[in-house]
């Protein structure tokens, strides 16, 4: 898994290889705040810098640090895979909203 929590926000990680560095990068957040190391420790470390840094600029600016979800998203998929999805919310009783919630959080439960 590439997402590390700290102090209760997820960053992603990935390996920069041009750098031979890992970064993370917060998400969820309304702004960017990223970090680099070259091992696991020096990621902590550095996310918990970035990530004060982050959240005093936003408590000076009187922003809120994390951003707010609707719950809504467009989603576009080709037109033979949408009746594909319909007919398998159907055949399980659900809605294809319903169906697809369902398929989602199974995702991100089973990934976490």
């Amino acid at each position: 898994m590439n997402i590390m929590k700290i102090n209760g926000y997820d960053a992603v990680i990935a390996y920069d290889e041009e750098i031979e560095m890992f970064r993370g990068e917060f998400v969820g957040l309304n702004g960017g705040a990223d970090f680099y190391s070259t091992d696991i420790a020096g990621l902590h470390r550095e996310g918990e810098i970035s990530l004060q840094v982050f959240l005093s600029a936003c408590q000076e600016r009187g922003i809120e640090p994390r951003k707010n979800y609707s719950g809504k998203f467009n989603l576009r998929v080709p037109p033979s895979l949408h009746e594909q999805i319909a007919t398998q919310a159907a055949a399980h009783g659900k809605s294809l909203n319903a169906w697809v919630v369902d398929l989602l959080s199974e995702q991100v439960t089973s990934h976490s």
